[in-house]
């Protein structure tokens, strides 16, 4: 839904409402191997282990084609795909140029919230150059990118940071979206509830019951209808159905955890798929462990039931996690606790927190690079 960049920043300030960009990276670290390896170009890529209990951690769009997708266990992505090319990640290049990127975003406003390597929010109501509009700031952005490091970026322009996020995966790959504030209620009104942050397959599913599909449909139900139904999730999806979003765009956002969540396409209660799905998250949590240089004392697990009941459980050390055989024993030991689940969970999470000082702590959601949403 683009429309002409200052006639939406007209009603944005008018309304005094924040001018929010979030911009995103596309298929960032498979992006990277792309262009640093041109013989990739072209070629479905896959970033991460190719054997064992190897996990995707990115795909590049010629492997999404064919259903690759991050935090996919790789055995199933060469089933999809079988001549997908594997790279073995290179954080710090990827780091490198993350910094590259900021540097960009830090030329125009102050206020920038990294969530990963790959992608941040950034509010220029007040921007340093004094250009004035949101729209043509994520263009000099974008085209900066591609200048600075030779990758492309999507980015989506609105007044607040939920529809811009969502806006920033309307046109991609390298598009622009904006969404000014007269139009957010009737774009997320037309959008499938499974494009909400937070929503999942299952999730999905159990809306449809409930004959909810769209954010019109979501809309249309009351808070006591949707308390009823999902609990404390209710309050967001009420606030998100009508294109409302309270938060503030924070800079250098402290983080307090690292991890991460996989959503089933089934539930599971089976012991033997719920420690490999444990396997999984912890291969790739602890490979952000390792690159955020992080250290904890606390692990917590997370479990989501079919019946969007959570439970999380938690244990401390008096020192920090040693390695990730120590990490792998502390998640196993709470899972195992809790066997015989009393009924198929839909979510399983891990989380190291307690943390010491640290820079690049990441604890990505469904659309982060590594999620295993």
């Amino acid at each position: 839904m683009a429309l002409d960049g200052q006639e939406a920043e007209d009603e944005t300030e008018a309304n005094g409402l924040r001018k929010i960009i979030h911009v995103d990276m596309d298929a960032f670290y498979a992006s990277v191997e792309q262009r640093d390896d041109p013989s990739l170009r072209g070629l479905p890529v896959a970033v991460g282990g190719s054997s064992g209990r190897g996990v995707v951690a990115a795909a590049s769009y010629e492997a999404r084609v064919f259903g690759v997708r991050s935090a996919m266990p790789s055995a199933r992505a060469v089933r999809l795909c079988p001549d997908l090319v594997f790279c073995k990640p290179r954080f710090e290049v990827y780091r490198e140029v993350s910094q590259q990127i900021r540097a960009i975003f830090l030329d125009y406003t102050p206020h920038v919230e990294p969530l990963s390597l790959d992608e941040a929010y950034l509010d220029v109501t007040a921007d340093l150059k004094g250009i004035g509009s949101a729209t043509r700031i994520a263009q000099e952005i974008r085209r900066r990118i591609r200048a600075e490091t030779g990758l492309t970026a999507s980015a989506g322009v609105s007044y607040n940071k939920f529809i811009a996020k969502l806006a920033s995966d309307e046109n991609k790959p390298d598009g622009l979206c904006v969404i000014r504030p007269g139009d957010g209620a009737a774009f997320v009104a037309a959008l499938p509830v499974r494009r909400f942050h937070g929503v999942g397959p299952r999730g999905a599913e159990k809306m449809a019951r409930l004959g909810i599909e769209t954010g019109a449909d979501l809309a249309s139900k009351d808070l006591a209808f949707l308390r009823a139904n999902f609990g404390s999730f209710a309050e967001y999806l009420f606030r998100a159905a009508r294109g409302v979003d309270l938060r503030q765009v924070r800079a250098d956002r402290p983080r307090k955890s690292v991890g991460g969540e996989r959503t089933f396409f089934e539930n599971i209660v089976d012991p033997v798929a719920l420690r490999e799905t444990m396997d999984h998250i912890v291969d790739v949590v602890w490979e952000r462990i390792e690159r955020s240089q992080a250290r904890g004392r606390t692990v917590t697990l997370k479990l989501r039931y079919a019946d969007f009941q959570t439970l999380t459980r938690a244990r401390s050390l008096p020192h920090f996690v040693a390695d990730k055989a120590e990490f792998a024993a502390l998640g196993h030991a709470l899972l195992d606790e809790e066997m015989p689940l009393p009924q198929p969970i839909r979510l399983m999470g891990l989380t190291l927190s307690a943390l010491e000082r640290h820079e690049e702590t990441e604890h990505q959601s469904n659309d982060g690079q590594l999620s295993l949403l």
